[in-house]
């Protein structure tokens, strides 16, 4: 059996995890039976008096009142009105226990719902990155919040309706069959014939919300993706485009969910004017029967009762088809997210980063091709443990590329990774990005406070924290903010400048403590003055790590050892920065007129 079959969530994974909730499950069809116990005898009660009361045929259900009536009481009205304080009890006590049945099947649904939630979380773990930039976070919150309440609706409530409106169906024939077997046989076969008319309508409305629910995603995907970078959006004066494609997602929501509900509710109606017109012509054989045979006019009155009385447990059983297909469909896009593929789990059978300061990164004969054309083609690098070394070239050369394979985060075709000499693959990736840090030009930020943006979760003091910030040369400003470490940054850092959300990463480097430290571009954003100021606090805790500095700016570049100069994915050059200079090559033409001005 495939990965992809074992992760997938069946019906039968849901069932198993309700069952973990025997306790609660076997009060719930307790409390059912008890509403049902309490619900069918009602449309029975008042009618026979009718018989008994008024037409004065038997006195059964009297002889039973007089046991609890006082004699002044053994009257009709008196009858009338125990009768009436009997029905106002039981329809209090059908209330108590629906909602306490309610109330169990909400927590059971609301458990359910939280381990598959986990289990997607888990999986999502796993997903490789590839995944993620074709899925967007908009796709996948999606997974994670409506598909999820769609099935949390369905096992909460459907499950709920569908126990008791089954019970009620079932008590309600088996007093049919008692008060009249052959008129009841008339109403219980043409039940089917309602529901499988029903289930038909509802198949061709199946499609219909599969295709609503589609455009929800696509509409959550584009908004999210909108509102992420409505500040340049807004900066570049192309709202109303970026508005528009959002109004024809919504439109395209709006008709997929309009087909859907109006079919829906026309298959409800036709379903109910077939068991409107069943009743009709229930009453006429009912009307019938009391003339070819003995059944009382009393009784004839409860066939009606229930006959209305069975319009609502029916409905509700087809109803519930209509949350199964909602809830089947949601269940398949869940599956769809599980089947993504999975980041390499490569076993963690050595570990070259224990007892070292720092160590060397060898790369040899690495491919890689985002789709056809590749970024890096027989790449071959060595850097030395606790060298400081630079990444120059083109844009497009491939340097950020192999960042993300130093990190694991992209598996190159061919060729292999090394660190002191390891192989990453048997490493294993939680262990390389434990030791290896790395600074982007354009850092993730949670809308959270500093210190939580600086740790990351890591245990750090008060004290490691501002020395982290002093070095990065940002405490001064961080001193001036009136919470200090407890400031909110807000959404992806936006109350900070570009180079305050550079340094407050270059901080949470250093917290890292790494062995090997990555620096893409990471100063790209401060002026010169601070740059170098940066360079100058980080040279010691620089000094015996191995280091890659991404940059285009010379002054990032002259911190290095070695430069290494990318060309069409490979490395054309590499060499001290004057003598790469004073050759003709690339570097040369890259840097040589920055050199003379």
């Amino acid at each position: 059996m495939s990965n992809t079959a074992l992760e997938s969530i069946r019906w039968g994974d849901i069932r198993a995890l309700a069952f973990k909730h025997k306790k609660a499950l076997l009060m719930a069809h307790g409390l059912a039976l008890l509403v049902t116990l309490c619900s069918v005898p009602l449309p029975l009660l008042l009618p026979l008096l009718v018989d008994e009361v008024l037409l004065g045929q038997g006195r059964a259900a009297l002889d039973v009142l007089d046991n609890f009536l006082p004699a002044s009481a053994q009257v009709a009205g008196g009858y009338i009105g125990a009768m009436l304080v009997i029905t106002l009890l039981l329809r209090a006590a059908n209330l108590c226990f629906s909602v306490l049945q309610a109330r169990l099947f909400a927590r059971l649904a609301k458990d359910v719902v939280y381990r598959l939630r986990l289990r997607l979380l888990t999986r999502l773990e796993r997903i490789a990155l590839s995944e993620y930039e074709t899925l967007g976070g908009g796709t996948v919150s999606s997974h994670l919040v409506t598909d999820l309440t769609t099935l949390d609706s369905f096992i909460g409530q459907s499950l709920s309706r569908f126990l008791v409106s089954l019970l009620m169906i079932v008590g309600t024939a088996g007093i049919l069959l008692w008060m009249h077997w052959q008129l009841a046989l008339l109403i219980l076969c043409f039940n089917p014939l309602v529901i499988l008319l029903t289930v038909k309508l509802g198949k061709q409305v199946k499609e219909l919300k599969r295709k609503e629910n589609e455009g929800t995603s696509r509409f959550t995907q584009a908004l999210t993706e909108t509102l992420e970078a409505i500040q340049e959006v807004r900066a570049g004066n192309r709202q109303a485009t970026f508005m528009g494609r959002l109004r024809e997602r919504a439109q395209e929501v709006r008709d997929f969910a309009v087909a859907a509900e109006w079919k829906s509710d026309a298959a409800g109606r036709a379903s109910g004017v077939i068991f409107q017109l069943g009743i009709d012509v229930f009453r006429a054989a009912a009307m019938l029967t009391v003339l070819l045979s003995d059944l009382s006019i009393g009784q004839m009155l409860a066939v009606f009762s229930y006959l209305w009385f069975m319009i609502g447990p029916v409905e509700q059983l087809l109803s519930i088809q209509y949350s199964y297909y909602a809830a089947d469909a949601a269940r398949g896009r869940l599956n769809d997210l599980l089947a993504r593929a999975d980041e390499p789990d490569y076993p963690a059978l050595h570990n070259p980063f224990a007892g070292a300061e720092s160590v060397s990164i060898d790369v040899r004969g690495v491919r890689f091709a985002y789709q056809q054309d590749p970024v890096l083609n027989d790449l071959n690098l060595n850097i030395a443990a606790g060298e400081k070394v630079a990444l120059v070239g083109a844009s497009g050369g491939g340097k950020s590329t192999l960042v993300q394979l130093l990190l694991g985060l992209y598996t190159p075709e061919r060729g292999e990774i090394c660190y002191g000499g390891v192989p990453l693959q048997q490493i294993g990736l939680p262990c390389v990005r434990e030791h290896v840090a790395v600074v982007l030009q354009h850092p993730a930020l949670f809308n959270d406070t500093l210190r939580a943006n600086l740790t990351l979760g890591r245990e750090r003091s008060d004290e490691e924290c501002w020395q982290a910030l002093d070095m990065a040369q940002l405490a001064v400003a961080v001193r001036a903010m009136p919470q200090g470490l407890d400031s909110i940054v807000g959404r992806q850092g936006v109350r900070l400048s570009g180079g305050q959300r550079q340094r407050l990463a270059i901080a949470r480097m250093i917290l890292a403590r790494p062995k090997v430290v990555i620096l893409d571009e990471a100063t790209s954003a401060l002026d010169a003055a601070t740059e170098h100021a940066v360079h100058e606090a980080l040279q010691d805790f620089l000094k015996g790590r191995t280091t890659l500095i991404v940059a285009h700016r010379l002054s990032a570049v002259k911190q290095a050892d070695r430069v290494l100069v990318f060309d069409g994915g490979r490395i054309a050059e590499q060499g001290g920065h004057h003598e790469l200079l004073a050759g003709d090559g690339l570097y040369a033409k890259l840097y040589g007129q920055l050199q003379r001005l």
